[in-house]
């Protein structure tokens, strides 16, 4: 059965992702995803994003192996920004670092 995506899409084109890690309840990451990307992470099991700077499809840990299992998907009370929570494989960030927010600055 295929899910409607359309209640998700009505204000933008784009709807946020914080992408959470299961196990630690820590932020790894904030990407994008469009219809296409939401729909390949449901038919797959893995996290698929859009790249606004490439204007692409991108499957998370493709090309490094840091994989991003999907365990629950959960979206807002206005439908227009979703929670995903995963099974990290090895680092979110691109930097090495396992989660992108490890920069404090107060």
């Amino acid at each position: 059965m295929e899910m409607n995506l359309d209640k998700y899409f009505e204000k933008s084109d784009l709807i946020p992702a914080v992408i959470q890690e299961k196990s630690t309840g820590q932020v790894l990451m904030v990407a994008w995803m469009n219809r296409e990307s939401m729909a390949k992470t449901f038919e797959t099991g893995y996290t698929w994003f859009w790249s606004r700077s490439r204007q692409e499809l991108w499957n998370k840990g493709a090309t490094s192996g840091h994989l991003q299992k999907v365990i629950d998907i959960y979206s807002d009370c206005d439908d227009d920004t979703l929670l995903v929570t995963v099974e990290q494989t090895g680092a979110a960030c691109h930097t090495g670092e396992h989660s992108c927010f490890f920069k404090k600055i107060k």
